[in-house]
């Protein structure tokens, strides 16, 4: 299952159901699941953890140094994928920034063509990245979230759970769980739709849109409405996103914003 011209550290681990193609690069003691698929001109670079049933397309770079001038690259990072996820061609995923550190992936997870996650990146399950998405360094990303085609995410921020970005979106700021989010910070509302796919009952949406309302369309300042939800019930979906709101990353959250077609 290994093509003749792929070149291989010695050190590498690969499950014998593993699938290696032509001109492959596996550069270090990477560890292949079995099951999984490197297709042509793939490189793997350093430590990487491959879990099973995962597929890497053609050309990916995967491992790579971060993009960081003060970066040495004598530090032992990795990168570690979880299972059956689909890296599909020229996707980039760098190692981990400081020793011992590493970007990781969770399971399930699609990344389209020509997508870049940097150094430290943490995604959860299930994630769709449409073509050419870039996470910068320390981006925190949940579950079920749908980023659309060229969307650009600054360093350090935090993407929740069963978010929807619209294509060409550049965020500078969290978007909390269940949110929308378009354009340049801008919070459009719920992922209505994307939440009822999910399984929310509708007592959940409920909680979850009451508590929305509070937050980000009540007229109360964020202080104000969370002192304001932190005194109320919420299911525990709704608290999810509570919590999320009161711990913002040192960027802070975003906020509603309804403006013209034009601005």
């Amino acid at each position: 299952m290994i093509h003749p011209t792929a070149l291989i550290d010695p050190s590498a681990q690969i499950d014998p159901t593993a699938e290696i193609g032509p001109y492959v690069i596996i550069e270090g003691p990477s560890e292949i699941g079995a099951g999984c698929k490197i297709e042509a001109h793939a490189q793997l670079v350093g430590h990487v953890v491959v879990g099973e049933g995962t597929k890497i397309g053609r050309g990916a770079v995967i491992g790579a140094e971060p993009q960081d001038l003060g970066f040495d690259p004598a530090t032992q990072s990795s990168v570690i994928l979880g299972k059956k996820n689909v890296i599909r061609e020229h996707v980039t995923i760098h190692r981990g920034s400081k020793p011992g550190a590493a970007t990781r992936i969770g399971d399930g997870n699609f990344l389209m063509v020509g997508c870049h996650l940097a150094h430290d990146v943490v995604l959860g399950d299930k994630n769709i990245l449409a073509n050419s998405v870039l996470l910068a360094g320390h981006v925190h990303l949940g579950n079920g979230a749908f980023l659309g085609g060229g969307s650009v995410v600054h360093q350090f921020l935090r993407i929740g759970d069963f978010c929807l970005m619209q294509g060409n979106s550049s965020f500078s700021k969290d978007l909390p769980h269940y949110c929308a989010g378009s354009r340049i910070n801008r919070m459009t509302g719920l992922n209505v739709i994307g939440l009822r796919r999910q399984g929310f009952t509708a007592e959940d949406r409920a909680s979850v849109k009451e508590l929305f309302q509070l937050l980000f369309c009540s007229g109360l300042n964020r202080s104000q409405a969370l002192q304001e939800a932190g005194g109320r019930e919420w299911s525990e979906k709704a608290r999810r996103m509570l919590e999320f709101v009161q711990a913002p990353s040192k960027k802070g959250v975003c906020s509603v914003r309804r403006g013209t077609e034009d601005d």
